[in-house]
């Protein structure tokens, strides 16, 4: 019979909080819950997106605009998570942390594979992860694939705007700030509401994940200082070189045109 532990799997759900550190420090079970829960919403964040490019290529602005704003919804979720994480003092962080050995956030590969969907593709996270596993496997298929900006640019084409050809070029890259691709956009904000509305939505995604970069920087900042990333990686001073980078660049460059 099905029940509601079985049908969550809540026994194997409970099963995976295993601290690593001997004896076990009391604040790495609440470690360990925030980035899973992290990881769980990673995961409906690259499902929405998926569902979202679907019904862009259908034309159904209406859904593409409501699964765009769970998504935000989604993402004040994970800015939220940071004020929980917060109630951590470096010294209880300090008291596990160098159970954590090699691994660190840095490789989480859902993360990176958002930041790919979303149009901010680079080849350098792929380092991180070992060749041939499902976690690069995942990564190069997404640098493989549209992102949800072209899904949009590609919508707009089949109404009629004139797209130019590079904008649509699936690339390992990161989106370019393309003055044509500009120019269009002013023309939609003057002319169609639907598309208005996906483009504003975007606009407040791209915000919502430069607050979560923001948040993530200044907890790593209050709670390990200038101190290297675990993992080997550069802790605060390569997250702040990720601040106000936005993946959407075009619709903040025409924010001074209208």
């Amino acid at each position: 019979m099905l029940t509601y532990s079985s049908y969550l799997k809540v026994d194997e759900l409970l099963s995976l909080q295993q601290p690593e550190s001997k004896p076990v420090e009391h604040d790495e079970t609440l470690f360990i819950i925030i980035h899973q829960t992290y990881e769980l919403w990673f995961k409906q964040l690259l499902h929405e997106i998926d569902f979202c490019n679907r019904l862009m290529a259908d034309g159904d602005t209406a859904r593409a605009a409501h699964t765009l704003q769970r998504i935000l919804k989604i993402m004040k979720t994970l800015v939220g998570q940071v004020d929980i994480l917060e109630t951590m003092t470096p010294l209880e962080f300090a008291s596990f942390r160098t159970f954590l050995a090699s691994s660190s956030g840095f490789q989480s590969y859902q993360f990176r594979a958002f930041e790919f969907a979303l149009g901010y593709k680079r080849l350098d996270p792929l380092k991180h992860q070992p060749k041939n596993s499902p976690a690069a496997q995942q990564l190069n298929e997404r640098l493989a694939q549209p992102s949800v900006w072209q899904h949009l640019l590609m919508l707009l084409a089949r109404r009629g705007y004139n797209i130019p050809d590079e904008a649509l070029v699936v690339c390992n890259a990161a989106t370019e700030p393309n003055e044509s691709v500009q120019a269009v956009l002013l023309e939609v904000y003057h002319q169609v509401p639907d598309l208005t509305l996906i483009l504003e939505l975007l606009v407040d995604l791209d915000e919502g994940l430069q607050e979560w970069r923001y948040r993530h920087v200044q907890m790593v900042r209050r709670t390990i200082g200038s101190k290297m990333g675990s993992g080997g990686s550069e802790g605060v001073g390569y997250l702040q070189t990720t601040l106000f980078k936005p993946v959407f660049p075009d619709l903040w460059a025409i924010r001074a045109q209208f």
